[in-house]
This record gives C-alpha cells, structure tokens and sequence, in this order.
C-alpha cells in the first residue's frame, strides 16, 4: 500500500482528527510564501529596497521606533487576509464531519472563515488588538480601515488606538522578541484544546498536519509529541516531508494532498 493510501485508510478509520496547520496551508489560496527574503521581498518589493525582511519587520520595536513602517506592514498583511478565500481543503476538512479541532501558528484568521470553531492559533490573530502601552485587554479589528501609501508601504494617520487610553495599537500577535504580547486570547483557545485531547484521548485520532516547516517548529512539534503518544500523525509538506517513524509523509501542497484524502 502507498503512502497515499495507508494515510487514507487512517482518516477513513479515525474517530476524531487533530488539524496542524502552518504557512503552507495558505499558500494554495494565493497568499505569499514568505519562506526565505527572496520569497517575502517578491511579495513586497518596497522592503527590498529598505533591506528590510520578514524577520525585521514582525518585531515590536517598530511600533515604538517607527509606527507608520509597523502599521504599513500588519495593515496591509490585515487587508490581505479579509480578501483572501480559503482554498476547498478547508471545506473537504470540514465536511469529514468527525470531531476536529485545529492547532495552527497562522494569524489569518483562514480557518474560522471556512467555518471551523475549535481553532487554537498559538501566535495571536491578526483581526484582534491590544494596546502597546497597557495592559488593557484584547478587542476585534473588524472595525479597523489602515491607508497605506503602496509605494513606502507606510501606514497614514490616523494609525489604530487603544480603545480605553487612546494609546497607539497593534495586533494580538506573537511577534520575533515580542516582550508585550498578550496571550490570553489564545492561552484559552489553548486550555479548550487540551480539554478536547482528554476527552478525546481513548478514541481513534490522526493528526494532519499541512504546510508546517523548520523555520518556526512549533507546529511541527506539536504534531510529533502527539504521535509520540499514539496519534498517528499524516504529514503534508511539499519541502520538508520527513516524519519520525510510524508517521507517514506526503510531499504535496496542502489543497492537492487533501483532494486525495478526503
């Protein structure tokens, strides 16, 4: 049997499925691959010029240093991701009609749009804020509008504000050497998952995981500690399929393994 079909026949069997999604999960929908400078300076060629990557610009510093460059470049990744539709993985995922829940280091927000509920985003949201300043809680960005200037990538006045001090904003995100970011929103998304792995644990679960790389392993470890204890887990990964052993791993994109799978 192939690997293909041996992953098949697990999900086929499961009575409950862990999804583990991380960038590539979204690129089949046409948002960018940000993988390497190359990749992230194709989609934005304004930092290019700047010398300015991915790494560099998701730092809080820049909200303190430079808040129209911060703005400039989470305004636009915001507008991105309203206008982006989820690919039909997501809606073939739903449909398995078995118990789910999602564990995903993506800020888009792409799953709840394709309608899944459980959904733990251990990196923030990028359609909630918090206030730079203060702890003073987490709130939707739904009724935030940036302007960005396309050719600087600079966000133009007036910038987003705290809701109860008027302070400058920024997203619920975990950023690289984020001191101030506020984790509550996603600890309870968190604490809800482990409640559903108890409950969940005397079944028959796979883990599929889409689209997780080595540069950021969070979710890449996540999947294989729940293998390590008896959940079998389907790696999707074009790039860097390599799972410990019992796991099996698909080199394709995410929208064509699941095409397959489901």
């Amino acid at each position: 049997m192939t690997e293909l079909g041996r992953a098949r026949d697990l999900l086929a069997s499961a009575d409950a499925v862990i999804i583990a999604a991380g960038a590539g999960m979204g690129v089949d929908s046409g948002l960018p691959d940000f993988r390497g400078p190359e990749g992230f300076w194709r989609a934005y060629p304004p930092y290019q010029k700047l010398g300015l990557d991915f790494m560099s610009l998701a730092n809080p510093r820049w909200f303190d240093k430079d808040p129209p460059i911060a703005w400039g470049f989470y305004g636009h990744r915001l507008r991105l991701y309203r206008d982006t539709i989820p690919h039909e993985g997501f809606a073939k995922l739903l449909a398995l009609k078995k118990p789910c829940f999602v564990f995903t280091s993506n800020i888009d927000g792409q799953f709840q749009k394709a309608g899944f509920k459980d959904v733990a985003e251990v990196h923030g949201s990028i359609h909630h804020l918090q206030c730079t300043q203060s702890d003073h809680g987490i709130w939707s960005a739904n009724e935030t509008r940036i302007t960005i200037d396309q050719d600087t990538m600079r966000a133009q006045a007036p910038l987003p504000k705290c809701q109860r001090c008027s302070a400058l904003a920024r997203p619920n995100v975990l950023m690289f050497g984020d001191n101030g970011w506020d984790g509550a929103r996603s600890d309870g998304q968190l604490e809800q998952l482990q409640q559903w792995l108890q409950q969940t644990s005397s079944k028959r679960r796979v883990v599929i995981e889409c689209g997780a790389g080595t540069g950021v392993p969070t979710v890449r470890g996540f999947s294989e500690r729940l293998h390590a204890v008896g959940t079998t887990l389907i790696r999707i990964n074009v790039r860097e399929p390599e799972v410990p052993k019992g796991a099996i791993g698909l080199a394709l994109g995410a929208r064509e393994a699941i095409a397959a799978l489901v």
